[in-house]
This record gives C-alpha cells, structure tokens and sequence, in this order.
C-alpha cells in the first residue's frame, strides 16, 4: 500500500516543526512557533523566498517562526494562559517533552510533586516522549508524538486527539 502524500498546510508545517525540533536531539525545554502564512510573509518580508522551496510556496502553506526567549516556568498552563497573538499570526505550535507512564504507576505517586518526578523518572515502564501540538485560530489542530525508544521520523503518531488538554489550551491563545 502506497502512503498517500501529505498536503493539508497545518500538517506540513506541524511535521516540518517536529523534524526541527526533533534535530536538536531530546531534552529541551518547551518550544513555541507562531504559524504564518507563507503568502502574507513574504508580502511582508520578499527577501525570504530565496530561502524556500517548492513546498513553502504551495497554496496555503504555513511557515513557523520560532517565539525565543520563552518563559521557563513549572507550570504549563501559567505560560499558555498568558500567551496572546497578534491578527497576522494564523496559528501556532508548541513542542514539548514529557514522561509517560502506565496508569497503574500514576496511582502509586507520593504526595509530595518532588519525590512524584523522582518516582515518575525512575519507573521501569517509563516513556520519554515529545508532543508538538499545532492550532489554528480557525480551530484546525493536530498533534505529533515521538518516542524517545523510537526515536524516527518514520515513528512519529499523528492524530488529532493525542493532548486535548493541550490542544484547547493552544486554541484559547487565540481568544479575544
């Protein structure tokens, strides 16, 4: 069976984000994109189409622009709930890293959230892995998994449910 080639623009951009992230290696902090569209860029900015290629000129393609100089804090949702675009950004993406465990092992966490990521880090079955979560400010997401124990571009899930949380946390940036 032949894999059907990838042509929604949020998925382009979504995977082109993840393979860039995904090239610094693991253990990252958080990462933010804002999703442009190509066309309003380079109306703006005409000096990048030489950087381009055929795919970033398709009709509706999406171009990340890394946000540097995120905050570091310990909580995701004090970051994402302070987050506001401006009306030339259509969307965004967020790269981040988290340990995944069986439920049955998130049931015996000590209280204290200190000796939990001690626990959480040091589990047998734990999974390393990185969400790269790409919105829409008309809705449209997806979402990107990678596995640190399968560590290939070939590997990498995509649905559109993976972190809902995260999703619609995404999606209120996007709120007036």
């Amino acid at each position: 069976m032949n894999a059907q080639p990838v042509i929604d623009p949020l998925a382009i951009a979504a995977l082109d984000t993840e393979r860039h992230v995904a090239a610094a290696g693991w253990d990252q902090p958080a990462r933010l994109f804002a999703l442009v569209r190509t066309a309003d860029l380079l109306e703006r900015e005409p000096h990048l189409r030489d950087q381009m290629g055929p795919s970033d000129l398709a009709e509706g393609a999406l171009t990340a622009i890394e946000q540097e100089g995120l905050p570091t804090t310990s909580s995701l949702e004090t970051l994402l709930g302070r987050l506001a675009w401006p009306d030339e950004v259509d969307g965004c993406a967020f790269a981040i890293e988290r340990m995944v465990v069986p439920p049955e092992a998130e049931r015996e966490l000590p209280s204290r959230s200190e000796d939990a990521v001690d626990h959480l880090a040091s589990h047998p079955d734990r999974k390393d892995v990185r969400l790269v979560v790409a919105v829409l400010r008309g809705g449209a997401s997806i979402c990107l998994l990678r596995q640190r124990d399968h560590d290939s571009d070939d590997a990498v899930a995509t649905g559109k449910d993976i972190a809902p949380g995260l999703v619609e946390a995404l999606k209120a940036t996007f709120v007036d």
